[in-house]
């Protein structure tokens, strides 16, 4: 695993009060590391190599969390093909941003239940069944 350099001039202008992480790149990651395996909530990016799609889709999916993946294909069909074979809740194809009418929310330990859209407010809401409503129909 390498810890690449990033140039720090331009990082830190205007960052000399508060608290600021600055972007991390880490190439040659093995998915046996714990940076490779945690949900890490920041600008770190962990490059980790692989040689076939399979295994890319294999890495992506072993891992206790699923919160959000991003795919980049040669075109769309492709990439859409991948994120269905992926285990998280968001997917970002070829650069896409998030949507705010989409579901929001992950897979596994990354939680249950849904923030935006519709299924968001449907978090919000109590079901009820009601047995026996309609009168009974004759014999």
């Amino acid at each position: 695993m390498h810890l690449l350099g990033l140039d720090q001039r331009c990082l830190n202008e205007g960052l000399t009060h508060g608290y600021f992480v600055q972007p991390t790149v880490f190439a040659d990651v093995r998915n046996t590391k714990a940076i490779a395996r945690e949900e890490v909530f920041g600008p770190v990016l962990c490059i980790l190599p692989y040689t076939t799609e399979e295994e890319a889709i294999a890495i992506a999916n072993d891992t206790p969390y699923g919160l959000s993946a991003y795919v980049s294909a040669p075109d769309l069909a492709h990439a859409r093909r991948i994120a269905r074979r992926l285990r998280a809740g968001m997917v970002h194809l070829n650069g896409a941003r998030a949507d705010h009418a989409a579901p929001f929310g992950g897979y596994r330990q990354s939680g249950n239940g849904r923030e935006w859209g519709r299924m968001g407010f449907e978090e919000y809401l109590e079901a009820k069944s009601m047995f026996g409503y309609e009168e009974a129909l004759a014999a």
